[in-house]
């Protein structure tokens, strides 16, 4: 089976919610860039926190055969990059994000939101 990068991205949104990651952004970037279609923007309150964010983002893409492709900037945990190519996944610690500010940077995307759809009882 394989998962569009639209249901990467969201598998990415959980697993950083699921470490209380603050802030998660998803931005379309496929009518902007060539080299990915969506990036995943998320912080954390402490560089321990980051490092936790972009372990549980890991392991979860990877216990869906999901590999990583490239990882930069663990050690120092102020802005982990996680590559799975048609998705890049950045994780920061709070001030580091503020002071890039990626969501600015990248205005022109579109800010991708699930629909949520209630089953009926």
């Amino acid at each position: 089976m394989t998962i569009s990068s639209k249901e990467i991205a969201f598998v990415i949104q959980d697993a950083a919610s699921s470490k209380k990651a603050r802030d998660i952004v998803i931005l379309d970037m496929r009518n902007l860039t060539y080299f990915t279609d969506y990036f995943i923007i998320c912080s954390g309150e402490s560089k321990v926190q980051v490092k936790a964010i972009a372990e549980e983002i890991e392991k979860t893409l990877d216990k869906k055969d999901i590999k990583l492709d490239h990882i930069e900037g663990y050690e120092e945990a102020n802005w982990i990059l996680l590559d799975y190519g048609d998705v890049i996944a950045h994780v920061f610690y709070d001030e580091t994000r503020f002071y890039y500010d990626l969501e600015n940077l990248w205005g022109d995307a579109k800010r991708v939101t699930r629909k949520i759809v209630e089953k009926g009882v």
